[in-house]
């Protein structure tokens, strides 16, 4: 029942937030902050029981939950959890505790329903990691979506109704598109079995004719990179992190980005191995192309959100390259690529707005010399701006080493491509400390440094980077044991 409960504890809790503010205006917060830590230590306490547990995802799953839905339909309440959807849920609670706490003295209005909204996309975001029923996934899917155009269209900033439209318009149409593919395997499936079936673990061996298989993989597969987002599908996301409150910029570089990496590994290379392996050179290629256009164009960037947004279509990259290299080593780096980035991303879009909450802009050429008079933010911008570069002892430079490791095995000349986006980063994130804290400053400032309630935000993400950078094993082998229903099955 516990995965039930990852699910229930952030929905039914949204509706318990929003019906608090009736009874004092800071209640949402408390009840959203006690509902992620409560997640927390439920699924964290779930990882540390599983540390030496031994298991294979093919014949066992560490937690399974199976619910008759609509049987005549062949549609039932399925979750089940690997190393790979804990890691996930691991990351939407810590994630989603942070977003509450980043948002505190930020929203204003309608503090209920902002939170309402914060908590029912997490449920989504948790439903997705852990349904195994293909109907119920794109259900879950859907769920993300309203709540987070509420987010940005309402709590957003001056241009957020664009911004708002164009997110759903694009996760929308690549919906659809997964939708028709759904039903067109469940179709084929019954054609050849007599069954109907929305079954993950049914569906898994359908054979198909390879012409349908190429196409309902692509319907998949364009949903997914629609989200996480690559090259060319990129161009809601500047837009979308640039308008929408802080803990919105949190939850989209952090958890909805990693649902497109996650449904890749998950659904589109072990339900159409043979397709995946079809398309792996091109799908790595603009794995590459979206590394270095994606860091050129962080480079170009004057507005600070924007800037960030941009290093996600860089670094999201390597999620595609790793994934269709398809070896144990590359599948290990794109597990701690959406991890890393997750917190590395999350930790500079708070930096970004409590930047915003001083300066009351995000333009970095009216930023300038600020290290003396925040000293501290300094520091902890320092740290992830490195962690962003992929520098050794922080755990984005152990996910990206694994992924070229990898992907060179493959196809050595993607990864050369890949490695120069190495390079841009470094370029692109010491822009970052340049333009902001050092030069000269247009002004004499006199700012507060970082909160107690900043402090505690940042400190567990640093604990967490610099952790993932020194002593990354306790990841690696929960994420491994979920490696032969992707990598094995793929490789046959």
């Amino acid at each position: 029942m516990i995965l039930l409960a990852f699910i229930l504890l952030p929905i039914l809790g949204a509706f318990v937030a929003w019906l608090s503010s009736a009874v004092h205006r800071s209640a949402p917060r408390w009840v959203a902050l006690l509902v992620m830590l409560a997640g927390l230590v439920l699924s964290a306490g779930l990882w540390w029981q599983v540390q030496d547990d031994v298991y294979f995802v093919g014949d066992h799953w560490l937690r399974t939950f199976e619910l008759p839905w609509m049987p005549r339909f062949g549609i039932s309440f399925s979750l089940a959890l690997d190393g790979l959807s804990l890691l996930m849920v691991v990351l939407t609670f810590f994630l989603g505790a942070l977003s509450v706490m980043v948002s505190w003295n930020e929203i204003k209005e309608r503090v209920g329903f902002f939170h309402f909204n914060i908590l029912f996309v997490l449920g989504g975001i948790v439903g997705v990691f852990l349904t195994m029923d293909l109907f119920l996934f794109y259900f879950f899917w859907e769920v993300m979506l309203i709540p987070m155009y509420f987010l940005i269209g309402i709590w957003g900033h001056a241009n957020r109704t664009y911004a708002a439209f164009k997110f759903f318009l694009f996760t929308q149409a690549g919906g659809l598109l997964m939708l028709l593919s759904i039903l067109g395997l469940y179709f084929i499936h019954h054609s050849l079995t007599g069954t109907f079936t929305f079954s993950y673990f049914e569906l898994l061996h359908t054979q198909m004719p390879l012409e349908a298989n190429r196409w309902l993989m692509l319907g998949f597969l364009i949903a997914f990179i629609v989200k996480l987002p690559a090259f060319p599908f990129h161009t809601w996301l500047p837009d979308a992190h640039t308008e929408a409150p802080t803990a919105g910029s949190v939850i989209l570089a952090g958890l909805l980005l990693k649902t497109g990496a996650y449904g890749i590994l998950r659904f589109v290379i072990p339900l159409f191995p043979e397709a995946s392996h079809y398309f792996a050179p091109a799908i790595m290629l603009l794995g590459a192309i979206g590394i270095l256009y994606g860091g050129k164009l962080a480079y170009a960037q004057t507005d600070f959100k924007r800037l960030v947004a941009y290093t996600s279509v860089s670094h999201m990259g390597f999620v595609l390259v790793g994934a269709f290299a398809f070896n144990a080593l590359a599948y290990q780096g794109v597990v701690m690529q959406m991890i890393t980035h997750g917190i590395s991303t999350g930790a500079l879009f708070m930096i970004a707005g409590s930047l915003y909450e001083r300066l009351h802009t995000r333009e970095l050429d009216r930023m300038g010399g600020l290290w003396p008079a925040l000293p501290k933010m300094g520091v902890v911008t320092m740290i992830f701006v490195m962690a962003s570069l992929g520098l050794p002892g922080l755990g984005n430079f152990i996910a990206e080493f694994l992924i070229l490791a990898g992907s060179w095995q493959a196809a050595p000349w993607i990864t050369v491509a890949a490695t120069i986006g190495l390079v841009v980063a470094t370029i692109y994130s010491l822009r970052i400390m340049q333009k902001v804290f050092f030069g000269s400053s247009q002004r004499e400032y006199t700012l507060p440094d970082l909160s107690l309630r900043e402090m505690l935000m940042m400190v567990p993400l640093i604990i967490a980077i610099i952790w993932l950078g020194v002593y990354p094993q306790p990841v690696i082998n929960v994420a491994s044991r979920a490696m032969p229903s992707v990598a094995i099955h793929s490789s046959k």
